[in-house]
Order: structure tokens, then C-alpha cells, then sequence
């Protein structure tokens, strides 16, 4: 790896936000602190686009984010850390932030107008894996370096389009909630699924972990149902009300994501069962209020997934607009966090 940039701060900084056409745009022009967190290595090494011809000299470094929206706290954390990084000062880098309101749609029209404003380089969690070649062939086009964030694209679609990818091992994830889930039934139990957001690249993986373990490993545990509650607190209570009126029986559930069990705990108790007891609750991400169920009893595991992206793409991003080669993928640090790891000086040091 090529040593960390880092980006000093030496004057008082302030955010300003100002809105950008329908697609719920803003800009935030800031300093950046030098980084703390320096990407985790990997083998790939992803090529540095040419700078596109028509950009305009800028000594700051100019980064679109298109944001997939506000569906859960997880969500809302990464936006605030982008955000809350952006607004450190106004001297080194220009942040253009749109939020996409969950539809892919949006994300493309912003990413276009980034195209069209010259920004060094744009970064966006695909809402779906697919549907992004056009676009990505858009910014190749333009010189301008992409860097998909905490989500990846179909694997079939050429991955010379991006740049590189920060991101959590989603498979992995599925994997080490199988293995969780596996402990504490005992290695035998009825288990159901609430996935995430229909064609997420994280839903699908975190899917794929989890389904594949379960079936190789553990012949004792059945997964009798498997249904979208699209990453959202509301459809995961939903999909958990639906599952629990048509099975007699359910030992543990596997969500996709904490905001989805917290959704799923609040249907368990309203059918008069005790969470964490009646029936085990393994989520993904890692969220404060995940943490302060397993203290209460009400929740078993939560496997870590980051929001806390911000130092790890403008880092990246201020090696590219340098013109230095970066990881295809850049991996983020998780932990499993069962019972036993949580405490109440857990839950309180969480930010998030």
C-alpha cells in the first residue's frame, strides 16, 4: 500500500448545505482530518482513470456521494459520518451529497449531474446490484474514478467500470450468523429469513453466507421461509407477523440487517413470546439499538457491519484524484458480537 494521505486542519470549519434541482441534492464544501483508519490490504490493484479533458483546475478535492436514502439508523449513520467528515472545514474538499430515496432511478440522475458538474471522483451504495453499466460507462468516459461503497454490483458486469469497492465481506457476514444461529439452537431448530431490499448486492450475499453454511453444516436446522422486509423496521415487524400466524413453530430467525429485528422482536412480543428466548434473533450491522436488546435479553447476536466509512473514502478518493493506485476492494474490519461480548460499556461507547 501506498503511504495513507492525510489532509490537515488548520482553520475553524462549518458545513454549508444548499439544494440541488429535485433529486434531493446538496453540497458541503470542507476540510478533511488526516485519516486514522488506512484501507485494509487486498491483491487486486485497481487502475487510476485519466483526468476527463473538460474538468475544471480545482485544488480542492471535489467527491459526489449518491446516497441510497434513510432506511434505517445504519444508513443514517453513514450519511451523518460523510457528512460530519465533509464538515470539518472549507479548504481542501467539496462534497456534493444527493440522496436517492431508495430508488435507483435517482441515483443514476446524480451521478449523471456529478458527470456533468467535473467532480474527481464519485462514490455511491448501489441501491441493486444491477442496472449500472450505462452510467459507470458514463463516467469512464469522463475520466472520473468510481467508488462503490458498503455494496457491490452484479459480478457479471465489468468490473473495469469501477474503480474499487470499500465494503464489509457480506458473505462472510451470512456466514458467521449461520454459525451463530447454529450455537444457540444447538445445532437443530426451525429458523426463518428476513432478507434485505430485493437485488442489494448486501441482501443478496448476506443471503448466499448464511443459506450455504446453514445447508453444508447443520442438517438439524431447516429454513422454512425466506421473505424481503427491505432493510425497514416496519416491513421487517410485518414480514415477522406474517411468519409467525403460518408457523407453529419457529426457533430463530436470520435478519438481514438489526433494523429488521428490532422490527422482528416488536412482532414476537405483541404474539405473547419471550425474543431471545422462545425464539432466537440473529441480525446484521452492529446498531446501538441491536446492542441494547442483547443487553435486555431480547436479541442473541449482531454481526458488525460499519457505517464508519467517511476516513476510508476520501482517503481513497484523494489518492485518485493523485493519481495512485488503490485495492480493487477494500475491506472493512466487522466483529461478531454475541452475549457475552455486550455490555453496558459497549452500548454506551457505540456511536452509532
Amino acid at each position: 500500500m501506498k503511504k495513507v494521505f492525510a489532509m490537515m486542519l488548520t482553520a475553524t470549519m462549518s458545513l454549508s448545505l444548499a439544494a440541488c434541482g429535485n433529486s434531493g441534492q446538496s453540497t458541503a464544501s470542507a476540510t478533511s482530518p488526516a485519516a486514522t483508519n488506512p484501507p485494509a490490504e487486498s491483491s487486486a490493484q485497481a487502475p487510476t482513470p485519466a483526468p476527463a479533458s473538460g474538468k475544471s483546475a480545482n485544488d480542492k478535492l471535489v467527491v459526489g456521494f449518491a446516497q441510497i436514502g434513510q432506511e434505517s439508523g445504519w444508513r443514517d449513520a453513514e450519511t451523518n459520518d460523510i457528512q460530519w467528515y465533509a464538515a470539518r472545514a472549507t479548504d481542501t474538499v467539496e462534497l456534493h451529497f444527493a440522496d436517492a430515496q431508495q430508488k435507483q432511478e435517482n441515483q443514476i440522475k446524480a451521478i449523471r449531474s456529478f458527470i456533468e458538474m467535473g467532480v474527481d471522483v464519485i462514490a455511491f451504495p448501489p441501491v441493486v446490484e444491477t442496472g449500472w453499466e450505462a452510467v459507470l460507462t458514463e463516467c469512464q468516459e469522463a475520466g472520473i474514478p468510481v467508488i462503490l461503497v458498503d455494496r457491490g454490483i452484479d459480478a457479471n458486469t465489468d468490473d473495469s467500470l469501477y474503480t474499487t469497492m470499500i465494503a464489509s465481506d457480506h458473505v462472510w457476514a451470512g456466514e458467521q450468523a449461520a454459525i451463530a444461529m447454529n450455537d444457540l439452537l444447538g445445532g437443530s431448530g426451525v429458523v426463518v429469513e428476513l432478507e434485505g431490499t430485493v437485488g442489494a448486492s448486501a441482501a443478496v450475499q448476506r443471503k448466499q453466507g448464511f443459506d450455504e453454511y446453514i445447508a453444508a453444516n447443520c442438517s438439524g436446522i431447516e429454513i422454512v421461509a425466506s421473505q424481503t422486509g427491505d432493510f425497514t423496521r416496519a416491513q421487517g415487524k410485518e414480514v415477522m407477523e406474517s411468519f409467525l400466524k403460518t408457523y407453529d413453530k419457529i426457533d430463530g430467525v436470520f435478519c438481514h440487517n438489526d433494523d429488521m429485528a428490532l422490527g422482528a422482536i416488536e412482532a414476537i412480543k405483541e404474539a405473547g413470546l419471550k425474543p431471545g428466548e422462545d425464539i432466537k434473533i440473529v441480525g446484521v450491522d452492529g446498531v446501538k439499538g441491536a446492542f441494547e436488546a442483547i443487553l435486555a435479553g431480547e436479541m442473541n447476536c449482531t454481526v458488525e457491519c460499519t457505517p464508519i466509512l467517511a476516513n476510508q473514502i476520501f482517503d481513497t478518493a484523494a489518492k485518485l484524484k493523485a493519481g495512485e493506485s488503490v485495492d480493487k476492494w477494500i475491506m472493512s474490519a466487522d466483529e461478531v458480537y454475541t452475549a457475552d461480548r455486550v455490555t453496558a460499556d459497549v452500548v454506551d461507547g457505540r456511536a452509532y
